[in-house]
C-alpha cells in the first residue's frame, strides 16, 4: 500500500493536534479539565461497582414482582405458558394420594 499525500497530511495533522493539546494540559486550565475529569471518573467508577452489585438483588425483586403481577392478572398463565412449551404438569409423589386413588 503506497503512502499518499491524503494519509501523510492526516498523519501530520494528528501529530499537531496532539502536540496542542499536550501543551494545553500542561497548563493551570488544563491540569483543572485532567483534575476534573478524573474525579468524574471515579465517580462514574463507584456508581458502576454499586450498580454491579445491586443487580442480582434488583433482577430478583423484578422477577418476584414479575410474577406476582401474572398471578395477579393472568391467573392461568403458568398453566398457557406449559401447555405452550410442552411441559406436562408435575405428578404427585408416590404415597401421596390423589383424587382419582382417592375416589377409589
Amino acid at each position: 500500500m503506497a503512502v499518499k499525500p491524503k494519509h501523510l497530511a492526516t498523519f501530520i495533522l494528528g501529530a499537531a493536534a496532539g502536540a496542542a493539546l499536550t501543551k494545553y494540559l500542561q497548563t493551570e486550565e488544563g491540569e483543572k479539565l485532567m483534575a476534573d475529569l478524573k474525579e468524574k471518573g471515579n465517580q462514574f467508577k463507584t456508581e458502576a461497582e454499586a450498580a454491579f452489585d445491586n443487580a442480582p438483588d434488583y433482577f430478583d425483586n423484578l422477577r418476584s414482582q414479575l410474577a406476582e403481577m401474572l398471578k395477579t392478572n393472568f391467573p392461568n398463565a403458568e398453566q398457557t405458558i406449559n401447555e405452550v412449551l410442552g411441559k406436562k404438569p408435575e405428578l404427585p409423589a408416590e404415597g401421596t394420594p390423589t383424587s382419582t386413588t382417592a375416589a377409589e
